[in-house]
């Protein structure tokens, strides 16, 4: 008797490859942002009562993979909003990556999440994304100042956009 899951790729996905590969598709998203140093009271309002320090937002996104320029490479992405201007994502194998003219490193960490990490201007933003199943996946952006106090964040879940199969007129 044969195994079946033998044949069925790790998941979530063990090499950057195939976590780039699982990232293309179009996604429905839904982002919660928060900042986090800007709370600053005024006079007529309480801090607790103060609004403007998070919002939410839906949208949606699309994700291509492109394949690695070189041989070796790990490939990358072309990410941005639906009707929007996109940016790519280029990854060596070595745990770099680059994003238009910012460089930064990722790493795949064992529990199958991808951590991007870009750092100057006195910032670093760390970017975590993981997928609980292949049509659902979530991130988590922290920005912080070169002290370490933390400016902005935020926080989405996206569900991929999978289309029904057509069924042949009869």
């Amino acid at each position: 008797m044969s195994d079946i899951s033998s044949s069925q790729p790790p998941f979530p996905p063990e090499q950057i490859g195939a976590f780039l590969r699982l990232c293309a598709g179009e996604w429905m998203s839904l982002r919660s942002k928060f900042s986090l140093g800007a709370v600053m009271p005024d006079d007529d309002l309480d801090a607790e009562d103060r609004d403007d320090w998070h919002s939410s937002e839906r949208g949606e996104l699309v994700v291509a993979f492109l394949e690695p320029e070189a041989a070796g490479g790990a490939g990358g992405l072309r990410v941005g909003p639906k009707d929007g201007v996109s940016q790519e994502l280029q990854f060596s194998a070595d745990g770099c990556f680059l994003s238009g003219n910012q460089a930064g490193n990722w790493q795949l960490w064992p529990d199958g999440s991808l951590e991007l990490v870009i750092t100057g201007d006195g910032r670093e933003v760390r970017e975590r994304i993981w997928f609980t199943k292949p049509n659902l996946r979530l991130r988590s952006t922290v920005e912080t100042n070169a002290a370490g106090s933390p400016g902005r964040a935020s926080f989405s879940s996206e569900i991929r956009r999978v289309s029904r199969p057509t069924v042949p007129a009869s």
